[in-house]
Formats: structure tokens, C-alpha cells, sequence
């Protein structure tokens, strides 16, 4: 996908997230995030999307921790969340396309990652608003989902940080079934996963589905639509691999 593209849906997102929150209420449980209500939810979400914001806009070239979070609800809350997020959309829109600042992951360009990185943080978020709010959740196209995957596999959980892990080694393999060759190979050990493309050697699980629902399920927030083999990687992913801020 092109830089454009994930501004766009991120854009598009992160409307759809205000949208799902207003209607929900800020009291609201998110069912997708045990403990979290939807105050909670705006508040971490427009604290990252300000923390993107700086980075590219002043061109940080080191890491810097997240802001602290608002002591708002309510209307208050929903305008300081649309407010930081149309504020990324234009900055991210408007930075040269050689803009110098750190990455959270690789990529070709900090441009590109941090394009793909909000897009994909503000769809998860948004189907978590929409968890909320309940009633039908928007559509994931499927080339974004299929990005959203190879992002998660190839590159959070490529991180020292990955919690994934098993004294026997043991190899996952995830199946989009709607799309051609997208399918992902992850050998799991005592160290982080290491996640290749393809479906070479024999694996002990498989998860497979739309890429859509796969995308949300390795993000924790659906079931699993398919496992075939031993259970037990899958299992070990769904209780391992969450992503924590900081």
C-alpha cells in the first residue's frame, strides 16, 4: 500500500472511532479490552496519535515516551480526541516525504512507518469503539488486512519485546483464505518469533480464515475463525501476544 493510501484510511478510521465512542459513551465497557471503558480508550488513542504527531512534526530523530493523559470526559474528551487526531492526518499529509525522525518499526521511510503504524492502531481502536457502542462493526478491506498482518508478525513480534515464546521450539502457519500466496510461516522458541513468507517445512498449527478476520483475531479482538493441528501455538499466541504501550 502506498503512503497516501493508509493516510486515507486513517483518516477514514479514526472518524469512524469518534463516531462508535459518541454513540457508545464515555462510560461505556469495551468489551475487547477488559478493565477499559471508552473515556479510556479515547484517551490512550489521542495520546498516541499526539505522540506520532510531535515526532514527525519536529522531526525527533529519538525516542520520546507518550504525553500524559487528559483529565477530560465527555464532549470535552471526544473534541480533544478528534482535535489530535485531525492533527495528525494533516501533519502526516503535509511532512516531505524524507522526513527524518524515529521509527517505531522498520520501514522504507518514517513517513511510511508511521502512516501504516496510525492506520493500523486507529483500526484496531476502532473496532474496539465499535465493540462498545455494539450494532455492525465496519468493513476491513482486505489488502489493508493482509498489510495489518505482515506488520504484526514481521514486525512487532520480530521485536525483543515479544512475549511469544516457548522452550520447545514450535512452527504456526496463518492462512488468509481469500487472497492468493498470503500465507505466513512463524517459528516459535525460546526467543522472539521469526516469521517468514510462505508455507515451506511442516507446521504444527494452522490458523486460517479471511484476511479480515485473522487480522482482528491475531490482534486478540475475535476468535480464531480456523485452527487445524495442535491447538496448543495457538493457544500460546492468544495468551502471549498483546501489545503493551511503552
Amino acid at each position: 500500500m502506498e503512503i497516501a493510501e493508509f493516510i486515507n484510511t486513517l483518516d477514514i478510521e479514526g472518524r469512524l472511532l469518534a463516531a462508535a465512542a459518541a454513540e457508545a459513551g464515555t462510560g461505556a465497557e469495551v468489551p475487547t479490552c477488559p478493565g477499559w471503558q471508552v473515556r479510556d480508550l479515547l484517551r490512550h488513542t489521542g495520546m498516541v496519535h499526539r505522540w506520532a504527531t510531535g515526532l514527525v512534526a519536529e522531526a525527533r530523530t529519538s525516542y520520546r515516551p507518550g504525553g500524559e493523559l487528559p483529565d477530560l470526559d465527555g464532549e470535552d474528551l471526544l473534541t480533544w480526541y478528534r482535535e489530535g487526531h485531525r492533527r495528525l492526518v494533516d501533519t502526516l499529509t503535509a511532512a516531505p516525504p524524507d522526513v527524518q525522525c524515529w521509527q517505531v518499526l522498520p520501514a522504507p521511510s518514517a513517513l511510511a512507518c508511521w502512516a501504516r503504524r496510525q492506520a493500523h492502531e486507529t483500526t484496531v481502536h476502532r473496532v474496539d469503539a465499535e465493540a462498545a457502542r455494539g450494532g455492525t462493526r465496519a468493513e476491513i478491506a482486505r489488502d489493508f488486512a493482509l498489510d495489518g498482518i505482515d506488520e504484526l508478525l514481521r514486525g512487532f513480534h520480530a521485536r525483543r519485546k515479544s512475549a511469544v515464546r516457548t522452550e520447545e521450539p514450535r512452527v504456526l502457519r496463518v492462512r488468509a483464505t481469500d487472497a492468493d500466496d498470503a500465507v505466513w510461516t512463524v517459528r516459535l522458541s525460546a526467543e522472539p518469533p521469526v516469521t517468514e513468507r510462505g508455507d515451506a517445512g511442516a507446521a504444527d498449527c494452522e490458523i486460517g480464515g479471511p484476511a479480515a478476520a485473522l487480522y482482528l483475531s491475531l490482534w486478540n479482538r475475535l476468535p480464531f475463525p480456523e485452527v487445524s493441528g495442535d491447538s496448543a501455538p495457538a493457544d500460546l499466541w492468544r495468551e502471549k501476544s498483546g501489545i503493551v504501550w511503552g
